[in-house]
């Protein structure tokens, strides 16, 4: 069955590059993904599923079930890009990865008597679309889920930390900038000083403790005393109680920076916390071996340098179901995840080809649980 598997997702392949092409093509930013969910919905009620969209209360996600008895599997599938690089991270390959293996479980699920749900989650490069969903009761009962990711290395469990994302917001007082500097109360100055003390936190952080941030509002004049600032920062731990202690140390940073210039400052929590990953170490084993029968040999997440991480709403999904969220290399390097040029090697040939290993690696480590029975060695 396992040949099976392989062959019905290989014969879709023509199919399913030239979604991911399309996605490359015509890409839609968090909770924007009207056109990419749509198609996804339709190829998917077109192949045999029983699909809700929009689907949980949310306008861009959608889910598609098919089996009818026993234990549920969940593919996740992200579309969402990220502004201004398109799909740089590959949610393109990660999307129809999971139609393929959807794709390939169809016939299995019958005759191993499991359900299988390709379940379309908005919105991870910000906002985390798969809370909204686990809040929605979308994750309750299965006993699996899983997912792929384009990158420049297989590595089949990596290493994923707690993020948390805010908006810094200063306020002061407009005046003329060079008549009358002293009636104003800069809060440009107060984002540069936020900035300044947070490289300088930096120095006495844990080497895998993250920050970084953007000003997305500086002034409207370089003639006007800016009235007030608007900037975007990730916050970022290995674990999330590491990350409860370090939150309050960089919004500390902007506290200060309000004080020393006399400005007021607000917080704005953009979406929801990210948390660490919990790989689920049998289906981490099971698709390692699978991919290495592909020809695809991973590597573990141990071995890699320990600032070498990311962040995803799927951890959040790993605290509550056994999951998995193996890198799939697409051969881009020296281009990396978040360059454009790392979304032009999505529909490439090594693009393409780590498209169906992903589909195929996650279907057969899928049936690899079904037919050893292995549902109640899967825990959390």
């Amino acid at each position: 069955m396992k040949d099976q598997i392989k062959a019905t997702i290989e014969a879709r392949a023509d199919e399913l590059t030239e979604i991911s092409r399309w996605m490359y093509e015509n890409p839609e930013v968090a909770y924007e993904e009207r056109e990419s969910s749509a198609r996804l919905a339709d190829f998917l009620k077109g192949n045999g599923f029983d699909v809700e969209y929009p689907a949980y209360g949310l306008e861009t996600a959608f889910v598609a079930r098919a089996g009818d008895t026993g234990p549920e599997v969940i593919i996740c599938a992200e579309y969402d890009a990220l502004p201004g690089v398109g799909h740089a991270c590959g949610h393109n390959i990660i999307a129809t990865s999971a139609l393929g293996a959807g794709l390939g479980l169809l016939e299995a699920a019958n005759q191993l008597g499991f359900r299988v749900t390709v379940l379309g989650t908005p919105a991870e490069e910000k906002y985390g679309g798969k809370v909204d969903l686990i809040n929605a009761g979308a994750f309750e009962g299965a006993k699996l889920a899983m997912m792929v990711h384009p990158s420049t290395h297989d590595v089949v469990d990596p290493p994923v930390i707690s993020v948390a994302h805010i908006d810094v917001i200063f306020r002061g007082k407009t005046a003329h900038a060079s008549a009358y500097p002293f009636l104003g109360i800069n809060a440009l100055d107060a984002f540069v000083q936020a900035y300044v003390n947070v490289s300088t936190l930096r120095q006495q952080l844990e080497p895998t403790d993250k920050v970084h941030g953007i000003i997305t509002h500086g002034g409207d004049a370089p003639n006007i005393i800016p009235d007030h600032t608007r900037s975007s920062w990730y916050v970022r731990a290995p674990q999330q109680d590491r990350l409860e202690v370090l939150l309050p140390r960089v919004l500390a940073c902007f506290e200060a920076a309000a004080t020393a210039t006399g400005c007021t400052h607000e917080i704005e929590y953009v979406g929801h916390t990210y948390e660490d990953m919990i790989s689920n170490p049998i289906m981490v084993e099971l698709f390692a071996a699978n991919s290495e029968a592909l020809g695809r040999p991973m590597m573990r997440g141990k071995d890699l340098p320990p600032t070498v991480s990311g962040s995803t709403d799927m951890g959040n999904v790993s605290k509550l179901v056994p999951t998995i969220h193996p890198m799939i290399s697409i051969d881009s390097t020296p281009a990396v995840n978040h360059q454009p040029e790392f979304a032009a090697h999505t529909i490439t040939p090594a693009g393409e080809k780590g498209l169906i290993d992903g589909a195929v690696g996650m279907a057969w480590t899928v049936f690899d649980v079904a037919s050893g029975n292995r549902w109640d060695e899967l825990t959390v």
